[in-house]
């Protein structure tokens, strides 16, 4: 039988990690999955296929454009790719649209995570794959994209705060609208 991936789903665990990032401040840390349980937050995590692209500076800038509205949803915001920390800091110092990330890029230069979560695309790079994960660990919320598909990031804020709510969200549900 062919060796299949399967992607993680909700209600899945988040896989455990430990990974170096490059942190707002541009220098290098260590991010790990217990962070934000520890801290008592949600994590948003979205993985990227490769630095030096196209769409993906896109995606990181929006992301950091509203890095604040993560925040105020209590919610730690980390972007994720294949590629070293060092080549994050490289693409931080040579693009200005990236200069003021103010949340950590991560790197899984190792596979390991994006293999876990079953994202790592045959090229041996991430789909461009978003969770979000609740305060214990447990994945609330998934999307996933082609190369050439680039998120939407006020619908990531919108199913955060969809799945924080303790109502039922309908169709269409925006914040601050009824519940069902």
């Amino acid at each position: 039988m062919k060796n299949e991936k399967i992607m993680k789903s909700v209600g899945d665990k988040f896989p455990k990690f430990k990974k170096t990032a490059v942190l707002a401040d541009n220098q290098f840390g260590e991010v790990t999955s217990e962070d934000h349980k520890k801290a008592g937050k949600w994590m948003v995590i979205y993985f990227y296929p490769k630095d030096f692209t196209f769409v993906c500076p896109t995606e990181i800038v929006e992301f950091n454009n509203n890095h604040a509205k993560f925040e105020e949803l209590n919610a730690e915001l980390y972007g994720v790719s294949t590629d070293t920390a060092e080549v994050h800091l490289a693409w931080k110092s040579n693009d200005p649209r990236l200069a003021n990330l103010t949340y950590p890029l991560i790197e899984d230069t190792s596979k390991s995570l994006s293999k876990k979560l079953g994202i790592l695309q045959p090229g041996s790079v991430a789909y461009r794959a978003t969770f979000i994960v609740d305060p214990e660990g447990i994945i609330q919320w998934v999307n996933c994209n082609n190369d050439a598909t680039g998120r939407n990031v006020a619908e990531v804020l919108r199913a955060l705060e969809a799945t924080q709510n303790p109502g039922l969200t309908g169709c269409n549900w925006q914040p601050g609208d009824n519940t069902l």
